[in-house]
C-alpha cells in the first residue's frame, strides 16, 4: 500500500520513489501546478501536481477535496529555493507525482480540521473521529505514548513487575454505594468496581511482587 509515512519524508529520499497514503489536508491549485498537503499520523509532506510530469494525474487532481484518501506514487525533490517550510520537519522536499488513486472521497466537513481554534466540543464529541485527524489532538495521543513508554521502560530497567489489578471484582461492605454490573455467566450475581484496592496491593506483598506498577489506562 505505501513504502513510506508521510511524516518521515527527508532529503536523505531526494531522487527515490515512493508510495505514500494518507488524507488531504490542504489543496491549492497555483494555475500550473497543484500542492496538496498529504498527511498522516506521523506528520505532512508536499505533493506536487504537474501538467509536464503526469498529465493525466493533473488532471484528475482538480477533482482532490479535503480529507479524501489517496494514495500517490511519485519521485522525492528538493523545494525551490526559497519555498522551504522551516516550520515541518519535510518542510525542505517535495514529491511530484506520477500516479495516484482516490482510496476514499468526504462530504464536507461539520468543522476544519487545521484551525487553530476549538471546534463546539459537542460538535467535537459527535465527529470524535474527525477530532481526533486534528494535528492538536493527535500531538496529545503522541506525546502521551512516548511519556508511558519512557516511564515503562524506567520502571522495568528497576525490576518493577507490569502487573494489571482487575477493574471489577466482589462488592465489599463499604460505607459508598456500590457500581454493580451483572454477571452474564452467573445469574442474580454481581461485580463492582473495587472499593478497596489495596487489597490487591497486599496480595502482590505477600505473593513476592515487592515492586509493580500499573500504567494509567
Amino acid at each position: 500500500m505505501r513504502n513510506r509515512y508521510c511524516g518521515v519524508v527527508t532529503k536523505d529520499d531526494v531522487g527515490n520513489e515512493l508510495e505514500l497514503c494518507g488524507w488531504v489536508f490542504r489543496r491549492r491549485d497555483h494555475g500550473g501546478l497543484i500542492f496538496v498537503d498529504l498527511r498522516d499520523v506521523t506528520g505532512t509532506v508536499q505533493i506536487v501536481f504537474s501538467p509536464d510530469i503526469a498529465p493525466d494525474a493533473h488532471t484528475a487532481a482538480h477533482e482532490i477535496k479535503q480529507e479524501y484518501v489517496i494514495r500517490a506514487r511519485g519521485k522525492v525533490a528538493l523545494r525551490p529555493e526559497g519555498t522551504e517550510n522551516t516550520g515541518i520537519p519535510t518542510g525542505e522536499v517535495e514529491v511530484l507525482v506520477s500516479a495516484f488513486e482516490v482510496l476514499n472521497t468526504c462530504k464536507p466537513l461539520p468543522f476544519q480540521l487545521e484551525e487553530d481554534e476549538e471546534p463546539n466540543e459537542m460538535l467535537r464529541l459527535k465527529y470524535r473521529y474527525l477530532d481526533m485527524r486534528r494535528p492538536q489532538v493527535q500531538r496529545i495521543f503522541t506525546e502521551r505514548s512516548r511519556c508511558l513508554q519512557v516511564l515503562r521502560s524506567y520502571l522495568t530497567e528497576h525490576r518493577f513487575f507490569e502487573i494489571e489489578t482487575p477493574f471489577l471484582t466482589k462488592s465489599t461492605p463499604e460505607g459508598a454505594r456500590d457500581f454493580i454490573v451483572p454477571s452474564r455467566l452467573n445469574a442474580g450475581q454481581f461485580y463492582a468496581l473495587p472499593q478497596s484496592p489495596q487489597l490487591f496491593k497486599q496480595i502482590l506483598m505477600v505473593a513476592g511482587f515487592d515492586r509493580y506498577f500499573q500504567m494509567v489506562r
